[in-house]
């Protein structure tokens, strides 16, 4: 990649000022209050100067090196860098400037205080879009020529004020520093470490460094090729050399190129200095994760629970049949008898398996009984019916038939439930062709029935004796009214259709409307919303959790946003432009989320599996996982755009003027 025209230029030098202000001034307005510091400033300052602008506190230095620096907007007049008007220019083209132009040096040494120092070195070579290889390798070289190659990996905290002064010089450096701007570089620093520092910058001026420094000391300025004196935001001293020949090289490493960035390796940078922040703070990033981590976790452990209960309630359902109609006695409007309301024979349900799309009309008798084999009594529910009942219910016989013979023979014969064999049984004893009496009456097993389960309101189906219709009516029950008559369709879409036929049959028989239809299909249909709505308040309930993690990370965010000011002017100062001060604060924040919603994830499906092993029904499916997860991710997004948009906005020099 080329470099810019306008750093071509700094570099080269020319006939023209490098730097040419005419009549700035510079108002700080606070409500009502205005106060006026600079007051018509005029100077140019060419390539390679030494230049010391010194002055007493209060006399608008450090405002003349802020706009210099282009950290800040003069409030009226012109500043040319070499010949580019730069008044005008929006906060990305002035973060341009300062990032192939400038490089500060800062008397509180700005350095980042959670990275190290080859980390602080490179910042202006990342907003560059400088790789990360050659950017590593040049910020070593760099420290290595000021005598820090030992340093490379020491934060600043481990780094004397000389040695944090000249990691700062170093960073100034970085991406080629054509124009150093150094405001009050030796006012932290002891004697000896203020003169070797001043000896680099003679140096660097000397290599051809268009050298600034900012001072109020006399003894700072005397080192500089020319002194420009402040008093009350006016010049009032300006010993102008005459412009010589043009510098000399530099002796640097080469200047890194600059140019575009690609959106990719932008985003990797800023995901890398996100990591880089939070592991700096890991309790606060720890607290943060957790909201998030618990809203997940919430989301899917309720969403597992609930989906796994409606599946659970509807396989119960369903084994009782969708495609069924139950007709049973007694008005619509009739309640409390129950099965004592006589309006149901066997030639009813004759009558209605002889209609269109009926697969099967089965009579059902039901009654108390008590079963007996050898020394084992057992009390049980027997269902009197005809041999179509195991098609109708969809329940088949494992082992042993029961055919419409045995109906018709009043053969007493019986089909045993799972529960009845086991607790009437000993293990290992086959019933099959045993005799048992039922209410004293002598029955031969013929079939046991398959393992049906319980109901949806816990009733054991296993626990039942089927017999003929005709023997249990004539033999156990006395009676010959039906309990119900189970209706299978054909079709399940014309179940309705066919209800309907069932109804007029029904009516034209009995003369009255003295029965009533349950339709199971309505009732399974009513049962799934009815889950369905409950999982949805489950999940909503989760969901508000994972709201208040989303809250709890724009919070922290604004916080770090809040303490970390003077770092987002650092970057702002190194050249970082809007957008990169915006993707470092979004990218923590999604940083945290995306962590959060992975190890919420993790947490969320252990949590279901441990209410499933105690016996719970749970339902695992990628769709709760990965709406939990994106929702999480969209937190992040939504709930770290503001702080991100507050850090963004931020004004360089108010930043750096944070404590």
């Amino acid at each position: 990649m080329k470099r810019e025209p306008l750093a071509e230029a700094v570099a080269t030098g020319g006939p023209a000022p490098l730097i040419e202000l005419e009549g700035v001034t510079r108002t700080f307005r606070s409500g009502e209050l205005a106060v006026k510091v600079l007051h018509g400033i005029s100077l140019e300052i060419h390539c390679g100067e030494f230049v010391a602008i010194m002055g007493a506190s209060g006399s608008g230095k450090t405002t003349l090196m802020n706009i210099l620096g282009c950290l800040d907007r003069p409030s009226s007049g012109t500043y040319r860098l070499m010949g580019e008007d730069v008044s005008g220019l929006d906060r990305d083209a002035l973060a341009r400037l300062r990032r192939e132009a400038f490089g500060f040096v800062f008397q509180s040494y700005n350095l980042i205080a959670t990275s190290t120092a080859i980390e602080n070195v490179e910042v202006p070579a990342m907003y560059a879009g400088l790789p990360g290889e050659a950017r590593r390798a040049r910020a070593a070289g760099l420290l290595a020529m000021l005598g820090l190659a030992d340093r490379l990996e020491h934060r600043p905290s481990e780094l004397s004020g000389g040695q944090q002064q000249r990691v700062s010089i170093a960073r100034a450096l970085m991406n080629g520093g054509d124009i150093i701007l150094a405001d009050e570089p030796t006012g932290a620093l002891d004697s000896r470490s203020g003169d070797e520092v001043l000896s680099l910058l003679e140096g660097l001026a000397a290599r051809g460094h268009t050298v600034i420094v900012i001072t109020h000391a006399p003894e700072v300025a005397a080192r500089a090729q020319r002194i420009i004196e402040l008093k009350d935001g006016r010049i009032v001293r300006d010993d102008v050399p005459a412009v010589g020949a043009a510098p000399a090289a530099s002796g640097l490493p080469s200047a890194p190129p600059q140019g575009g960035r690609a959106f990719l390796n932008e985003t990797l940078e800023a995901a890398r200095t996100a990591v880089r922040a939070l592991r700096a703070n890991l309790f606060r990033t720890a607290l943060t994760l957790l909201g998030i981590v618990i809203g997940v976790a919430s989301v899917i452990a309720m969403l597992a629970v609930g989906d796994g209960a409606k599946r659970a309630v509807m396989e119960r359902i369903s084994s009782l049949g969708t495609n069924l109609l139950l007709v049973r006695p007694g008005a619509p409007n009739q309640r409390g008898q129950g099965g004592s309301i006589a309006t149901l024979v066997p030639p009813d349900a004759e009558a209605i398996g002889r209609l269109p799309n009926v697969l099967a009309a089965v009579p059902e008798m039901t009654g108390g009984v008590t079963i007996r084999f050898g020394n084992a009594d057992y009390q049980t529910q027997v269902m009197a019916t005809s041999a179509a009942y195991p098609v109708a219910r969809d329940w088949r016989v494992a082992r042993g038939t029961f055919s419409e013979a045995d109906v018709r023979g009043y053969a007493s014969v019986v089909v045993l439930g799972q529960t009845v064999v086991d607790n009437l049984f000993q293990a290992g004893v086959d019933p099959i062709g045993r005799f048992v009496l039922v209410n004293n009456v002598l029955f031969q097993v013929i079939g046991v029935m398959d393992v049906r389960g319980a109901t949806p309101w816990g009733a054991d189906q296993d626990d039942t004796l089927i017999v003929p219709l005709s023997t249990g009516s004539l033999r156990l029950l006395g009676q010959r009214h039906l309990r119900t008559v189970t209706v299978a369709v054909d079709d399940l879409a014309r179940i309705d259709e066919t209800q309907e036929t069932i109804t007029h049959l029904m009516t034209e028989r009995h003369r009255a409307v003295d029965f009533q239809i349950r339709n199971m299909a309505s009732i399974v249909q009513t049962a799934a919303e009815t889950q369905t709505t409950l999982t949805v308040l489950l999940g909503s309930i989760a969901a508000i959790s994972l709201l208040v993690g989303g809250i709890g990370v724009m919070n922290i965010m604004l916080v770090n946003v809040s303490e970390r000011t003077r770092e987002i002017g650092i970057r702002m100062a190194t050249g970082a432009r809007t957008r990169d001060i915006l993707q470092q604060f979004l990218g923590e924040a999604l940083v945290v989320s995306g962590l959060g919603g992975l190890i919420g994830v993790g947490v969320g499906l252990g949590a279901a599996a441990l209410i499933g092993a105690f016996g719970r029904p749970i339902e695992y499916s990628a769709g709760p996982v990965a709406l939990a997860f994106g929702c999480a991710f969209l937190t992040g997004l939504v709930f770290g755009y503001m702080p991100a948009r507050k850090a963004a906005r931020l004004d360089p020099v108010v930043a750096l003027a944070a404590d």
